[in-house]
């Protein structure tokens, strides 16, 4: 069954990265504030697994409180980075629904969503934590670089539906990150472990690590653990299938 992209706005001018083979599990990732999904999908490509279709959005453009009010790519507003600045409430909620209308696509199109794998960076990562929280599809695994789990305060009441309780997330982040501190990543998956199942949570920290799309994939440990997360949910998920249609 084919949907059709123009009725969930986002996939609309997405960037796709198709698999070289039937294509049986989808990421999706979200890039960072005043970003779009171009970089993304070429690093995309370079750790592409075959069956694999990976979906890299481009946020909207608003005016962002944190950059004087100026319009740029964003998934929603932002007034500062640390743990206490005032959120855009509004602004998260409606993000979090553009990307579950995404997964909701896929899924109709055939992939399963324990074979969708949602990631992101940075702004990316944070909306990628929350609107897997707030998702009643049980998805493959999770992956936040550099980021915090947004309306934290909300947290676990928030996610009382959700089907991704004992779904993995890995966070990866850099020790001399300047814009969101490693201490932010840890207090995130401390919060999250009281989320989830604390046994899926995987925080991991990179030694000279600043804030950067680009450094992150071409810092080999990352490139490498987040490449060998998704191989591992999608196969897990593989034996799932196979297990429930014998």
């Amino acid at each position: 069954m084919c949907g059709n992209n123009m009725s969930v706005p986002l996939l609309s001018e997405a960037l796709t990265v198709p698999g070289t083979e039937k294509e049986t599990a989808v990421v999706i990732f979200l890039h960072g504030l005043g970003d779009t999904g171009h970089g993304w999908a070429d690093a995309m490509t370079s750790i592409r697994l075959p069956y694999i279709k990976y979906i890299c959005p481009h946020a909207p453009r608003i005016p962002v409180t944190l950059n004087m009010k100026m319009t740029m790519p964003s998934w929603f507003d932002l007034t500062g980075l640390s743990p206490e600045s005032p959120e855009d409430e509004a602004g998260i909620k409606r993000a979090a629904e553009n990307i579950k209308a995404i997964i909701d696509h896929e899924v109709k199109n055939g992939i399963p969503s324990n074979r969708i794998i949602l990631g992101g960076f940075s702004q990316g990562g944070a909306l990628s934590l929350y609107t897997a929280l707030t998702s009643q599809q049980q998805l493959a695994g999770v992956v936040g670089l550099s980021c915090w789990l947004p309306l934290h305060k909300t947290f676990p009441q928030a996610a009382s539906g959700s089907g991704n309780k004992d779904t993995p997330i890995l966070q990866c982040h850099g020790e001399m990150d300047p814009m969101i501190p490693a201490q932010y990543g840890a207090m995130t998956a401390e919060k999250l472990k009281n989320i989830v199942s604390p046994q899926n949570v995987t925080f991991r920290t990179y030694p000279g690590l600043m804030h950067s799309s680009s450094f992150i994939f071409m810092h080999c440990d990352g490139l490498h653990e987040t490449q060998s997360f998704v191989s591992v949910r999608i196969l897990l998920s593989n034996c799932f299938l196979f297990e429930t249609v014998k």
